[in-house]
């Protein structure tokens, strides 16, 4: 199940310890205010009555550091409070990552990234709220509202009650007209973001396409309407906070107008002096003002609530068509040599998409696969039949039903990783990060020296052109845009040399290669891997077969993949599968 929207508010929120220091810097801020204008109200009411001066030094004073108290704490808070919350935000999302990972990447494929990109970074921000617009101003509001009505208390104990009694209804009026006009944009402004970031993320990425079959225009006008839809949702919003404020002013105005009707008996019959009856009717304007903090929190975490919602469906929970990690599990072959790899009625499925019902069709079925340490082998069929669904078994990245062992020890009962280390994948399109190649080679290895990186370069045939472009520091661009597809599968080939794989799958290879070149390409692949690796091709095209040891022929059936053998090279001798 994904992870509910209640963990994730909690998640956001940090330990009380950090948390602790802003809580009473913001009670210190409130506090100052109501405090500011108590004394301020007995200062001039006081002074109305020329006393000497020595008997207005406390509330001169007193007005002096309240003042000056109420800018310094909500400065402090704002400041230690945003501190503890951007650090928890990292910890939420370093979550998220953790999620991802066990998922990644099949599970994810039906995702769109632009709205992955959206939950990962916009809704994990809305997430500071939580702390920042939510617990900080109902705690400090809470606190200061008691001890306010408590002082009021002491002085006229129906002024008190007066003001409580507006307080209670105003609020509550405020909040039902809050949600009546802004429940709906509340709702629809988390996703609306995230639709129109994944809009302009995908026509940013298709603009080349678009622009060529001249349906640019379209993309445009789409994301137009969303933008609108979202600009719509956000008037809502703020017109709906423009009532709550007035609402509150309004019950600003009311419990003044309750506690002077209250204190007034008090003042007639001399139970309190001037001063205490201008302190219980302007009090009463700092509680609203304080009290104000409650609205806005409320509908502060309307958005909140939507934004963790979308965070706790960002990533989905259990997958069947995922390996699970397994309660118990095995120790993996020992050594590093290549295991020998023992595939029997191989079964497996992609991950159905969220507007799909029901499982996908199987897209592998009854396969059979042996391969020996250090046997090149050839994985070939049309497109569709199923290859590529094969390569994700072997690294992992899908479940699957029969048997497949790695030294006799069934993958299964392995955790991911422990077969990812074993068996590596060089995918159809490498993912190149916007850096240089330096850096495109050490998140393989981080340890590699740059003339370790040089050396795996000169296996696979690229130092010299990387040292033509300047060096490592060479930059390949956004998604290898700067380099060809051959130069791009050298490069993912250098990175797994780099990791070691004992055994390597390379995925249609040569797919981004004119036909000319494809044949040396493959040929430069496999050399560079060595005859230590055992490397499993996978291909529709194809392949010289000098270079293979052993071929599965894949054959596409109506929606599954058919029955399949493996065949011998003729004129070659078979190695026997261990």
């Amino acid at each position: 199940m994904p992870e509910s929207f209640r963990s994730v508010l909690v998640g956001a929120i940090p330990p009380l310890r950090r948390l602790a220091v802003p809580l009473l810097l913001g009670i210190a801020s409130a506090g100052s205010s109501v405090a500011l204008l108590a004394c301020s109200a007995w200062l001039i009411a006081r002074a109305a009555e020329q006393p000497p001066v020595l008997y207005l030094s406390l509330g001169i004073v007193g007005v002096r550091a309240f003042a000056l108290g109420r800018a310094v704490f909500r400065y402090l808070e704002r400041l230690t409070g945003h501190d503890v919350s951007f650090r928890q935000l990292a910890e939420v999302r370093a979550g998220i990552f953790e999620r991802m990972l066990p998922v990644a990447p099949d599970a994810l494929a039906t995702s769109r990234r632009g709205e992955l990109l959206a939950r990962f970074v916009g809704d994990v921000d809305e997430l500071q709220n939580v702390v920042l617009r939510v617990v900080q101003p109902l705690v400090s509001a809470l606190v200061v509202l008691v001890a306010a009505v408590a002082g009021i208390a002491l002085l006229a104990p129906g002024s008190a009650v007066a003001v409580l009694a507006c307080l209670i209804a105003g609020v509550g009026l405020t909040l039902i007209v809050q949600r009546a006009a802004a429940m709906r944009a509340e709702r629809t402004l988390a996703p609306l973001r995230g639709e129109l970031q994944a809009a302009v993320l995908e026509h940013a990425r298709a603009l080349e396409v678009l622009v060529a079959f001249d349906a640019a225009g379209a993309g445009r006008a789409h994301i137009d309407r969303l933008g609108a839809r979202l600009a719509r949702a956000t008037r809502a919003r703020a017109a709906a906070s423009g009532a709550a404020s007035a609402v509150m002013s309004a019950v600003g105005g009311g419990t003044v107008a309750a506690s002077l009707l209250a204190a007034a008996p008090l003042l007639e019959s001399g139970r309190i002096d001037g001063p205490a009856f201008a302190v219980l009717c302007l009090v009463p304007l700092a509680i609203a003002e304080v009290a104000a903090a409650v609205p806005l929190a409320a509908s502060s975490f309307g958005l909140v609530r939507s934004s963790a919602d979308r965070v706790a469906n960002a990533v989905p929970g259990h997958v069947p068509e995922v390996p699970a990690r397994p309660a118990h599990p095995a120790a993996p072959p020992a050594g590093d040599a290549p295991p020998a790899l023992a595939l029997r009625g191989i079964r497996a499925h992609w991950p159905a998409g969220p507007a799909e019902t029901g499982a996908r069709p199987a897209a592998l079925v009854d396969v059979d696969l042996d391969v020996a340490p250090g046997e090149r082998v050839l994985v070939r069929g049309p497109s569709g039949a199923g290859k590529t669904t094969l390569a994700h078994v072997l690294v992992a990245f899908l479940a699957y039903e029969g048997s497949y062992r790695l030294d006799g020890v069934e993958a299964s009962s392995l955790v991911p990783e422990a077969v990812r280390r074993i068996v590596g994948l060089v995918e159809q399109r490498p993912w190149l990060f916007d850096e240089d190649v330096r850096q495109n080679l050490l998140f393989a290895r981080d340890t590699a020296s740059d003339g370790e990186l040089l050396e795996v370069l000169e296996r696979v045939g690229l130092r010299r052109w990387v040292e033509e472009r300047g060096g490592l520091g060479a930059k390949v661009g956004e998604q290898g845009a700067l380099v060809s597809g051959g130069q791009a599968q050298r490069i993912a080939l250098a990175r797994a040399l780099l990791a070691d794989f004992p055994v390597l799958v390379l995925d249609e290879p040569t797919a981004s290669v004119d036909p000319e070149r494809a044949d040396s390409l493959l040929r430069d692949l496999l050399d560079a891997a060595g005859a230590q690796r055992s490397v499993i091709i996978v291909s529709h095209g194809e392949v010289p077969f000098d270079s293979i040891d052993r071929v599965l022929e894949v054959r596409a059936g109506v929606g599954v993949a058919g029955a399949v053998a493996s065949q011998a090279i003729p004129g070659r001798p078979l190695r026997p599968a261990s």
